[in-house]
């Protein structure tokens, strides 16, 4: 390999680095429920945003009056806890492409109070 070639291919890889870090840069952090945080009523607070994978979900609550349990689409639509439970009172967790379904592993929080979110992240 020439002396050029070698510099074409280490720029397109430095090119190529740095368009993978902006994009890790580029994930957004997103507070569930805006200032009131995960609490009751908040079903439909993801509507009309625009979530990508890679962003953050922030679950803001006093510690231990909720939880959040990210669960599969049957359990959402059936108000199951059943999947993973997050605890802390302020919970970071990572969107994955596609469908990311959250609800209140408290009942009845999920079923008559509408604490469940479900989040499309592209």
């Amino acid at each position: 390999m020439s002396k050029t070639q070698l510099t074409v291919v280490c720029s397109a890889v430095l090119v190529f680095t740095l368009l993978l870090q902006s994009n890790i840069c580029s994930a957004a952090e997103w507070f569930v429920g805006d200032n009131a945080g995960w609490g009751y009523h908040v079903a439909g607070w993801e509507d009309g945003k625009s979530f990508k994978a890679g962003d953050i979900l922030v679950f803001n609550y006093p510690l231990g009056s909720h939880t959040v349990v990210q669960v599969n689409k049957a359990n959402y639509d059936s108000c199951t806890p059943s999947g993973t439970t997050f605890a802390s009172g302020l919970d970071f967790i990572t969107l994955k492409p596609g469908f990311n379904y959250f609800i209140s592993g408290i009942s009845p929080d999920c079923s008559n109070l509408g604490m469940k979110i479900a989040v499309n992240a592209a």
